[in-house]
């Protein structure tokens, strides 16, 4: 499968501390066989400076194509994902936070299985492999793998992660979707919708991750595994 430009779409919401430094990551990376990247930033209404560091960051790295997209009122991450899809114009396109739990350096490790001609959609699982895995949150790790669980009853697949940030997927298949999902029920939605698509190819490849405690900006709680839940039997149940 040749690709000549991979999308990456980036939500951000009050991240003006970290947003340069993760941007610094995904210029440094050189795509393999030439493939030239396309930065899709949204900023979801951030109380913080995040517009304006993004705006100063683009005025100093004219090379990499960044577009960056505001929303007038805060909606939520699904929402911003929404916004950055619909930009797209690579072939395929990752779904990037804009903190540092997860490296950009590891994009072609997703990359590989479509380049092999195997792969539609590709997600990165924490559970896999032997990258490096920051210790935290017991109860978030038990709750992600309760998820997947569920997941996988409801979709019939057999993901090891699927609340993953890393998620490659094929332009034409996700934009193809309709996606109502606006906050972090987007995971489980998007998961249950691409299950269905006749004949697709989904990957899972093992990745690293650096996470963050709450203190350090981690925004997920549990109302959001309880809408995870909800997502889950939704979108099988009422297709």
């Amino acid at each position: 499968m040749k690709i000549s430009k991979l999308s990456i779409i980036i939500p951000a919401y009050n991240e003006e501390a970290t947003i340069h430094l993760i941007l610094d990551r995904v210029k440094k990376v050189v795509l393999v066989e030439g493939i030239e990247k396309e930065v899709i930033i949204v900023n979801d209404c951030s109380k913080d400076e995040t517009g304006k560091a993004i705006e100063a960051y683009m005025a100093v790295n004219p090379e990499l194509n960044i577009q960056l997209f505001h929303h007038e009122k805060n909606q939520g991450k699904g929402a911003a994902l929404h916004t950055g899809i619909s930009k797209a114009t690579g072939e395929y396109l990752i779904i990037q936070d804009a903190d540092l739990e997860y490296d950009p350096a590891e994009y072609n490790i997703l990359l590989q299985p479509v380049l092999d001609g195997f792969a539609d959609i590709v997600y990165g699982s924490r559970f896999m492999g032997g990258n490096p895995h920051r210790v935290l949150f017991f109860w978030h790790s038990i709750g992600n793998k309760f998820l997947t669980f569920l997941s996988n009853m409801m979709t019939g697949l057999n993901l090891t992660d699927m609340e993953t940030c890393y998620k490659l997927f094929r332009t034409d298949l996700i934009q193809g979707l309709k996606l109502k999902e606006k906050r972090f029920g987007f995971e489980p939605e998007v998961t249950a919708k691409v299950a269905r698509i006749s004949k697709v190819r989904i990957y899972e490849v093992g990745i690293s991750y650096y996470g963050r405690t709450y203190d350090e900006g981690k925004k997920i709680g549990w109302r959001d595994g309880f809408r995870a839940i909800y997502c889950i039997f939704k979108f099988k149940l009422f297709k």
